[in-house]
């Protein structure tokens, strides 16, 4: 068992991030607390805290139950205004968690990215909004704005910066963790896959090492900061064998579209995968895996 908290894997990630601001490091410092002590250091219900001290002490296992994955009201799960998507999400995104949303071109990858923004300056909650392909622009952020709640206020809760190459985007995920302030909630990453796209001859073991840096920084950003993230990706074309395995022009029998960036850079348990399938201009399907 690890006896670092903040990689013990039946502790929620809201809960190791409250214990962690509490002074709580290890699995050691829980095991000489006592559930009414815990309970009145952390301001929680003493069946809580025996809850938190419980799993702490329970070796790996499988998912956590409902009761105590949602013990902690960090742990909330964001409600954007598509019932599909939420239905797709069981429920709506987890706080401190991260979403890549993939689609075609045309599909409503922004639009959806931009309504959780809303959902985070509503809250009162600063967005860092960077754009790497002038997908998303200030008018149509500002049009997102216009009938909420917060359209006073979304000037100064929204960061927004443009990134069109891989080393200004790579800078930025290095500093990133620097750039998270009491207030920030959310990140979103639009285009993540366009500079990689911008460099087609990058060796394959560099791509790697990037992609495996921005894994790196979205698992301390999300498990120490709490900080939501939100990436948007093109779609790319994966052939395949009759028999599954990956294809060429002249052997593979079917083709499928895929998140052009894959998996690597996304943190395995904190990561949600939502590809948006269009059907016709008004219908279509998401997907999450």
């Amino acid at each position: 068992m690890s006896r670092n908290i903040l990689l013990h894997p039946t502790l929620p990630s809201s809960t190791q991030l409250m214990l962690r601001r509490a002074g709580y490091e290890t699995l050691d410092d829980l095991s000489s607390t006592s559930a009414e002590a815990l309970s009145k250091e952390l301001g929680i219900d003493i069946s809580d805290s025996q809850s938190i001290i419980t799993a702490s002490q329970r070796p790996p296992g499988p998912a956590l139950s409902q009761s105590l994955a949602s013990l902690i009201s960090r742990s909330q799960s964001l409600a954007c205004s598509y019932a599909a998507v939420n239905t797709a999400l069981g429920g709506g995104l987890p706080r401190g968690h991260v979403l890549e949303i993939s689609g075609p071109p045309g599909s409503f990858k922004e639009t959806l990215a931009l309504d959780y923004a809303r959902i985070f300056v509503e809250a009162n909650e600063e967005v860092i909004f960077i754009d790497t392909q002038n997908m998303t622009s200030l008018a149509t952020i500002k049009k997102t704005f216009h009938h909420s709640s917060a359209a006073a206020d979304y000037q100064d809760l929204v960061r927004y910066t443009h990134l069109h190459t891989l080393p200004d985007l790579m800078l930025f995920i290095h500093n990133l963790l620097s750039e998270i302030h009491a207030k920030t909630g959310l990140l979103v990453l639009n285009s993540i896959s366009f500079p990689f796209l911008s460099h087609p001859d990058i060796q394959s073991s560099k791509r790697t090492a990037l992609l495996e840096k921005i894994h790196q920084v979205f698992l301390q950003a999300s498990a120490l900061n709490n900080l939501t993230i939100i990436t948007t990706s093109q779609m790319s074309t994966k052939l395949l064998n009759a028999d599954g395995s990956p294809g060429n022009f002249e052997t593979g029998a079917k083709a499928v579209m895929v998140p052009q960036l894959g998996s690597t850079y996304l943190p395995a348990g904190r990561s949600y995968r939502l590809a948006i399938v269009p059907e016709s201009r008004t219908t279509g399907q998401d997907k999450v895996h």
